[in-house]
Formats: C-alpha cells, structure tokens, sequence
C-alpha cells in the first residue's frame, strides 16, 4: 500500500496576508504523513521589483521575465519568500527545507519557445527528479518549492507555481497516493463569482466540461483548472480547491475535482 502524500501550493494573495500565511502554515504543519508546500510570490516581485526601479511586464495577465526580472525572482521566490516560510514551519515543527527546482536537481526544464509572444526566462517542466525527492521526504523533511526551475546547464528559469505543484503531484504519484490542494482567497470554484458560498463541491470531466460552455470557469480559473485535469490525467488520486480551511479535516465546503 502506498503511503499518502499531501501537495499544497498556496496563492500570491495568501503569502501577501500574514494573518492568512500564519493560519494556513499552522493547518499545514499539521497534516498527517508527508507533504510538500509550493508557493509563488509574484505580488512581491512587482513590489520589489518597483522599488528597484525594474518595470514589471505582462501580456494577457502572464509575466514576462526578462533578465533583471528574472533576478527579482530569484532573489524573491527563493529567498524572502522562501525562508520566511521555512522559518515559519521550523517553528511550527515541521522541518522544512526551502526548494528551488535546481536544488537535488528537482525540477528540470527548458526555456519556452517564443511563439506569438517572448516570455523571456520562463520555463516549461520537462521532468521530476522523483526519486531524489522521495529520498528527501523518507528522510524526514518536508520540502518547500518556490516558482523556480532549472536547464541542468546553469541557466534558472521563472515558472508558474501551479504548473510546479501539479507535475510534482504527477512526478511523485508511482510512490504516493497523491492529493493535490489549491490553497487560494476563494472558499472553492464559485458558480457565480459575486456569491462567496456558491461553492461547486464536485465537479467531474463531464461538469467541467459543461461549466467551460457555461463561462462559470473562465479568466484566471482557466489555466488553474488545466493543471487540475492534467494532474488527474496523470496518476493524481485527487485534486482539491478552496481556502486554507480546506486542509481542516471537518471542513467539506471546498471543490473537490475528480475524473
């Protein structure tokens, strides 16, 4: 029988909240067995980035990272973010360990073809170095990856959290039985986004499906429900959305995304 495993990725407008950090790094030390965080920090790369005097640019809502940006990121995602969590969770007692995809080679991918658009130093996943991340979580730690990833030849590349936290759960599912959490500001995906408790509880590919024709998901849901239906797709055992709460084991009032 496979032991569980319990991936959370947290949103930029929790890590920007520190009551919200707080209660959801406090939830998260306190779950069962072994478990991986992945946080971005995109509103905090603008805010750094502004002060530095490197303009943030976007296309379509994504980030173009271009070389001072990139290092905005680096020094962001993977230290002021990064070690403000861990110290967080050491003293929660949880013994975490901060991640970039570089880091025991994790992560490994390659820099995105310019197409309609160059979105600069910005990677695509190619593989997970599951086996070296296995080792690590047996050992005891629990690793926190931020939105960082590697070509293996030196170069570091930008890359969505989501998408991180979704090929970790595809990468670790042979040795885990996976459930990937989407911590967000929302209680779960809504039906009608001006009503906070319009909570869809399930939703399958027939519903999903049905809810895209419908314009229920759309925006800046769409991409995040891609990386659900692709984990699923791949050996994820099941996918969750919601709020921090979501990771209290009496709460239900959260989106729970099956096949």
């Amino acid at each position: 029988m496979k032991q569980k495993l319990s991936i959370v990725k947290i949103g930029g407008n929790v890590i920007g909240d520190p009551s919200q950090l707080s209660h959801l790094l406090a939830l998260f030390s306190k779950l069962d067995g072994n478990k991986i965080l992945v946080h971005g920090g995109g509103k905090k790369a603008t805010e750094i980035g502004n002060k530095l005097g490197i303009e943030t640019k976007m296309t379509n809502g994504r980030r173009i990272t271009d070389a001072a940006s990139l290092d905005v990121a680096i020094m962001v995602y993977g230290g002021l973010v990064s070690k403000k969590i861990v110290a967080q969770l050491q003293a929660l007692g949880t013994n975490a360990i901060g991640m970039s995809g570089a880091d025991a080679n994790a992560i490994l991918a390659h820099k995105r073809p310019v197409k309609e658009v160059d979105f600069g130093w910005v990677g695509d996943v190619d593989s997970v170095a599951a086996d070296n991340l296995f080792k690590l979580l047996q050992a005891g730690f629990t690793p926190i990856f931020c939105a960082l990833t590697h070509d293996g030849k030196g170069q570091l590349f930008n890359t969505n959290a989501d998408t991180i936290a979704s090929e970790l759960a595809i990468g670790l599912s042979q040795q885990f039985e996976t459930t990937l959490y989407y911590c967000f500001e929302k209680k779960g995906v809504l039906r009608d986004i001006e009503d906070e408790d319009s909570v869809i509880q399930t939703i399958d590919s027939k519903a999903y499906k049905s809810l895209l024709e419908e314009g229920v998901i759309a925006e800046g849901m769409l991409p995040k429900m891609h990386n659900c239906f692709h984990a699923l797709q791949n050996s994820v055992q099941k996918v969750c959305i919601g709020d921090s709460s979501m990771l209290e084991k009496t709460n239900s009032n959260f989106t729970t995304l099956t096949l």
